[in-house]
């Protein structure tokens, strides 16, 4: 009798985040085996493996064992204001777990296939109506330096012939956390407004087409380098702001002007409320992605139980 072949396995570090979680859920079950990376001690060593990016351990047999990693671990960028402390721990999040991750793959015997590592749009800086595609330069601030390390710190997997993808992801939408989840409730009490003059540019995309494009960039050998991970549709601050209004039938009439979120989020305003980031998917669409929330309005109402 024929053995029967075990599904190959994927690394998912980052698993208990908004992402990660998601994801996890749609694979589990499917064509892959997923593995968690755990930062605490391992409870079951089939599901889970060990790593700590703080100290530098990894269990390398697990990992030699993986034929994809989908790196999305790294310190919430909103998480509290930024300090100079802060910043380091945001950069240092993504760095080092990426670099340990990256020179890992390349050092095994038996190498996996695959490495997905998260960046973000942050890449890009703040453009105002630019369109940005893939190849598009980066910017000059904090987060565009922070995204530049974070990709530059695959080069070990790059070198080593391990096919690499750089997901440079907009603002996830989900009710469940992230940006929208902070929204709701000052917009359902109708507090909400758009922020500074409402002209930047506001490139996100939905959470389920998140998960969905994880796994055609894993199920597509072709796909590699810098992949812009945002809806099509991309819109105003103003724009949105009236969109989720509308949906929720409450007014949006009380701005937030720049000098307020300044005094309120310090530098970190700058950065994620009032820069104007326009950014396409060049390379998912001409790879054949289908979006299955290309457009905000059907997006939001999907999300928020409204259609």
């Amino acid at each position: 009798m024929s053995e029967v072949s075990s599904p190959p396995e994927i690394v998912v570090t980052g698993a208990t985040g908004l992402v990660g979680s998601r994801l996890v859920s749609a694979l589990d079950g499917g064509p892959w085996r997923v593995v968690r990376a755990v930062r605490r001690a391992v409870r079951d060593p089939h599901t889970e493996m060990h790593w700590d990016p703080v100290s530098g351990e990894i269990d390398r047999d697990r990992l030699a064992g993986a034929q994809a990693v989908v790196h999305l671990a790294g310190a919430n960028i909103a998480g509290r204001r930024w300090s100079e402390k802060q910043k380091t721990l945001i950069l240092n999040s993504r760095v080092a777990g990426t670099e340990l991750i990256s020179r890992t793959m390349a050092s095994l015997e038996r190498k996996g296939q695959v490495l997905i590592s998260a960046s973000a749009i942050g890449y890009y800086g703040n453009r105002g109506n630019e369109q940005l595609n893939e190849g598009a330069a980066s910017g000059d601030d904090f987060l565009a330096e922070v995204c530049m390390q974070w990709e530059r710190a695959c080069q070990p997997a790059r070198d080593a012939a391990i096919r690499v993808a750089n997901l440079r992801i907009g603002v996830v939408l989900s009710p469940d956390g992230g940006a929208l989840a902070k929204m709701l409730l000052p917009f359902k009490l109708g507090a909400g407004g758009p922020i500074g003059n409402g002209r930047q540019y506001f490139s996100w995309i939905a959470l389920d087409d998140v998960v969905r494009a994880i796994r055609f960039v894993l199920e597509h050998k072709t796909l590699s380098g810098p992949i812009n991970l945002v809806a099509p549709g991309t819109v105003t601050n103003r724009e949105y702001t009236k969109t989720l209004g509308r949906i929720l039938s409450r007014p949006t009439i009380l701005p937030m002007p720049e000098f307020a979120a300044r005094l309120a989020f310090g530098e970190m305003a700058d950065a994620l409320l009032l820069s104007s980031t326009r950014v396409v998917p060049t390379v998912l669409t001409g790879s054949g992605f289908q979006f299955q929330y290309p457009l905000l309005e059907p997006a939001l109402r999907h999300l928020l139980g409204k259609a």
